[in-house]
């Protein structure tokens, strides 16, 4: 076994334990007394900051599992934040943020074209990717967008690597900026799920913040994800010239929307039609959703172990000015928005 795969070993196992521990004090399974530390150090930026710096000083280990942990852990750890939500509280904050998700999503895909392929010269593929990315979700709405107009694997590779370059910077700079301007916990939740690329970084930063802050930017963030449906269905009439001559069929719409999102509205709903109208309920539920908290932080390390010197290589210059462009524009466009409007 390499060096690389025994440190990750490592890591990974003191992470899960630590995480475990803060668990079990969360659910009062035990007390650690003096020793709660254990089960309390490792939080969403430290868990982000060990995956960068082993993945920059050792590159890959076990690149499968990591791949298939970053993504598939997240996933389900979403769909248990939903048993600790109600239909009302969803409801509330998804409706609090539409009117700024509706205008940010079409602005972002027009804004995104006009800096990438008039002032950049990016081509038409990747561009389109990284703005999609940008407007909605990230990697998600990138794999979701990408059958849709024949993209190449070069474009697709590109885009998801400039969003996540991004998603680990804004995990590290959001919640301090929060902080700086004294926004709320309803402010920081809606700005995160608007300006934050992928669902991770974005229950991350909300996470990094507070609980409320939490529960608000995965429910806005969930809400604006539905959104690829929408442009998966507009997209081929902008590009209709392009695609005419691209070979392979298209993908059925309602493919578009990532399942996790719908086994989370479940959760959501079983939470508030049965699970709180029982006390044991609560406490299942309750417990679902903090071992979730804690699944989340342990898939940031595995996001950030994903971020090795060869993925910064392959991103180039150009789509990383595009996708850092439209990025400041988006997060300080949404911020006055929710500060001063």
């Amino acid at each position: 076994m390499k060096r690389n795969d025994i440190i990750y070993i490592v890591l990974v196992s003191v992470l899960g334990l630590s995480l475990l521990l803060g668990f079990c004090q969360d659910i009062r399974l035990f007390n650690l007394g003096s020793l709660s530390w254990l089960g309390s150090w490792v939080s969403s930026p430290i868990a982000l900051l060990l995956g960068l710096v082993f993945a920059l000083a050792f590159g890959k280990a076990f690149p499968d599992f990591n791949k298939t942990m970053s993504k598939k852990l997240l996933q389900y750890s979403v769909i248990g934040l939903g048993f600790g939500m109600t239909l009302q509280s969803a409801v509330a904050s998804g409706s609090e943020g539409m009117l700024i998700t509706i205008v940010s999503v079409f602005g972002t895909l027009a804004l995104g074209t006009l800096i990438g392929r008039k002032l950049l010269g990016v081509d038409w593929q990747t561009s389109y990717l990284i703005s999609s990315g940008t407007a909605i979700c990230g990697g998600s709405a990138i794999a979701a967008v990408g059958p849709v107009i024949k993209a190449k694997a070069e474009s697709m590779s590109v885009a998801l690597g400039v969003v996540f370059i991004l998603n680990a910077i804004a995990l590290f700079i959001f919640p301090p900026i929060g902080h700086a301007l004294d926004m709320t916990q309803q402010q920081f939740g809606t700005w995160a799920a608007i300006a934050i690329h992928d669902t991770s970084s974005v229950v991350g930063a909300g996470g990094a913040y507070g609980d409320e802050a939490q529960a608000v930017a995965t429910t806005v963030k969930l809400t604006r994800a539905l959104w690829i449906v929408v442009v998966a269905l507009v997209t081929p009439f902008f590009f209709r010239k392009k695609l005419a001559g691209a070979e392979g069929k298209s993908a059925p719409w309602y493919k578009a929307v990532p399942t996790f999102i719908l086994w989370f509205i479940v959760a959501i709903l079983l939470n508030t039609f049965v699970l709180s109208r029982f006390e044991w309920g609560m406490a299942l539920g309750g417990g679902i959703s903090r071992l979730a908290k804690h699944l989340i932080t342990l898939s940031l390390f595995f996001i950030g172990a994903g971020l090795t010197r060869e993925t910064l290589k392959a991103v180039g210059v150009k789509p990383l000015v595009q996708g850092v462009l439209l990025w400041v524009v988006i997060s300080c466009g949404s911020l006055a928005y929710i500060l001063f409007c």
